[in-house]
């Protein structure tokens, strides 16, 4: 492997390779000088394999914010893109089980849980530190598992076109397509808020700091909506709703629970400086980009 990364590095300098290990070892990236294998990212299975468990089961008193939150924060070495994360993929979606929409709700794969649920894994790809990975037919809540006699449905993408706007809204937020969410580029996260009794969670995502940097994630991983729900924030000021899942633009069968921007005002909480309300809706994410 070190004889192959390297003949890749010196024929093609700007290539990148993946490994595909899943055994969680860490020298799989590692430079070769340091003795590594010399892959620029693997597969990380410490991020698909709490994330699904916290996503298809039924009963909400039985979600690991804690797993989540690990799973959020997990890296092999240094470098938080020396990882792929995902919530599906040709080993996770067949041999034994499916998709996540049809985990959720076995053959009603495009029900409101499983809509809900679905969402929440993706705002979780492409909101942690990390590469995301999607799979074929993911953004349009494609159902069953993955076998070479299903083919594709293509039709998905204009019954589920609204979930494919949420894919589409959340890699230009992931990329700081519109420049307030730089913080989803970097390499920083501090989950500061975990809520094993509520089943919700927040986190802090920066990259160098400046404008359009901050960004704060909440995830609400049960079915009840929260309204003046007190978290902490990095810094004071208005905070924007640059997305919510539960908006009907999506799926019209959400809510669009009103979840307006946060002020953030001084006053400890979560081990963060400044304090702010916010609205959630059941199975729902929102996330918010700071003013400094």
């Amino acid at each position: 492997m070190q004889w192959i990364n390297a003949e890749i590095k010196k024929r093609k300098p700007k290539a990148f390779t993946i490994a595909e290990d899943l055994r969680d070892n860490p020298v799989i990236v590692k430079r070769q000088e340091d003795g590594g294998a010399g892959f620029a990212t693997q597969w990380d299975a410490r991020f698909v394999h709490p994330v699904r468990q916290a996503l298809i089961g039924a009963d909400d008193l039985n979600r690991n914010m804690d797993s989540v939150r690990d799973a959020v924060l997990h890296r092999f070495y240094l470098n938080a893109f020396e990882r792929v994360i995902y919530t599906e993929s040709h080993d996770e979606v067949a041999n034994g089980r499916a998709r996540v929409p049809e985990e959720v709700a076995p053959g009603n794969a495009a029900n409101w849980f499983a809509k809900k649920k679905s969402c929440i894994g993706a705002v979780l790809v492409f909101t942690s530190p990390g590469i995301p990975m999607i799979f074929q037919g993911q953004e349009f809540l494609e159902d069953d598992w993955f076998h070479d006699k299903d083919p594709i449905d293509w039709t998905k993408k204009d019954r589920f076109a609204g979930i494919l706007q949420l894919y589409r809204d959340l890699i230009r937020l992931r990329l700081n397509s519109e420049g307030f969410t730089k913080g989803l580029c970097g390499q920083e996260v501090n989950v500061f808020h975990v809520n094993n009794t509520d089943k919700v969670l927040g986190f802090h995502r920066w990259d160098k700091g400046g404008p359009g940097d901050s960004v704060v994630v909440v995830v609400n991983f049960a079915n009840q909506s929260h309204t003046d729900y007190v978290i902490g924030f990095p810094h004071e000021g208005i905070w924007k709703v640059r997305f919510n899942s539960d908006a009907k633009v999506y799926d019209p069968e959400f809510g669009d629970f009103p979840c307006p921007d946060v002020t953030a005002e001084k006053g400890e909480r979560d081990g963060l400086p400044y304090r702010g309300k916010i609205h959630i809706a059941p199975y729902s994410c929102l996330i918010l980009s700071g003013n400094k």
